[in-house]
C-alpha cells in the first residue's frame, strides 16, 4: 500500500527505503485529503500494490481539525475518481510531519510559506502542488533513475532535487497559477471542479515519480 491506514509517523526516509509525500492544506478536511487519496489511488493504479510499498502518502493541515472526518463533498469527489476515502482522520501539521517528509506539496503559496517557516531545511523539498507540476513537466525523464533498476524511491528523490534546481528559472505566469482554492462550505459542483484541478495537477507528478503514464481511458 502507498500508506498505512494509521496516522503515525514511521522512521525518517532520508536515507532509507521509503519516500514520504506530505500534502498540506488548511483544515485537512477538503483539499489535502482529496490530494492524498487521489495520489495514493494513482500510484497504485500505475504500479500495483506490490510496487508502491516505498511511497508513503499522507496529509495534514496548518489549522488541521485533529481527529475530524473528511468533508462529505470531498468523499463524493473521491468516489467520482474511484479513490478510497475510508479510514481518513484529519490532523494538525506538526514539526515531526515536516521533518519526516521527503516532499511537501501544499495547496497554496501561504501554506508553502508556513511549512518553510517551520524550519527543518524544508525549503528545498516544499512546493505548491501546481508549482511542482510545472517544474516536473520541464524535467527530462531520461535524466531520472530508472524505476525498475534503481527503484521508485531513488527516482522520487532525484525528481525533488531536479525540481528544486529549476525553481528559480520557471516562474508561474501569475501568482494565482500556483493556487488550489479552498472549497470548504461550497456546493458539490465547486468541490468537483477542485477535484478535477487536483487530478490534472497530480497526473504528471505521478507519471514522473513512477515512470508509468496514466492508462488510456
Amino acid at each position: 500500500m502507498t500508506a498505512p491506514e494509521g496516522r503515525g509517523i514511521a522512521e525518517t526516509s532520508t536515507t532509507g527505503t521509503t519516500f514520504r509525500i506530505l500534502h498540506v492544506s488548511t483544515g485537512n478536511v477538503c483539499r489535502s485529503p482529496i490530494t492524498e487519496r487521489l495520489n495514493r489511488h494513482a500510484l497504485t493504479d500505475r504500479l500495483g500494490e506490490r510496487l508502491t510499498g516505498g511511497l508513503i502518502v499522507e496529509s495534514a493541515g496548518t489549522w488541521g481539525h485533529e481527529g475530524a472526518p473528511m468533508e462529505a463533498n470531498a468523499e463524493a469527489v473521491l468516489a467520482d475518481f474511484g479513490a478510497d476515502a475510508s479510514g481518513f482522520v484529519g490532523r494538525e501539521l506538526l514539526d515531526e510531519h515536516v521533518i519526516r517528509a521527503d516532499l511537501v506539496l501544499t495547496a497554496t503559496r501561504d501554506h508553502r510559506a508556513q511549512v518553510i517557516s517551520m524550519g527543518h531545511s524544508a525549503g528545498l523539498r516544499t512546493f505548491t502542488l501546481k508549482e511542482f507540476t510545472r517544474l516536473v513537466r520541464a524535467i527530462d525523464p531520461a535524466t531520472l533513475p530508472d524505476p525498475l533498476d534503481e527503484g521508485v524511491v531513488e527516482r522520487a528523490r532525484a525528481l525533488v532535487r531536479a525540481a528544486a534546481a529549476l525553481r528559480g528559472w520557471l516562474l508561474a505566469p501569475t501568482a494565482e497559477a500556483d493556487e488550489v482554492y479552498d472549497p470548504y462550505g461550497a456546493p458539490i459542483t465547486f468541490f468537483r471542479s477542485i477535484g478535477e484541478e487536483i487530478h490534472q495537477a497530480l497526473d504528471p507528478v505521478v507519471t514522473a515519480l513512477t515512470g508509468v503514464p496514466a492508462r488510456s481511458s
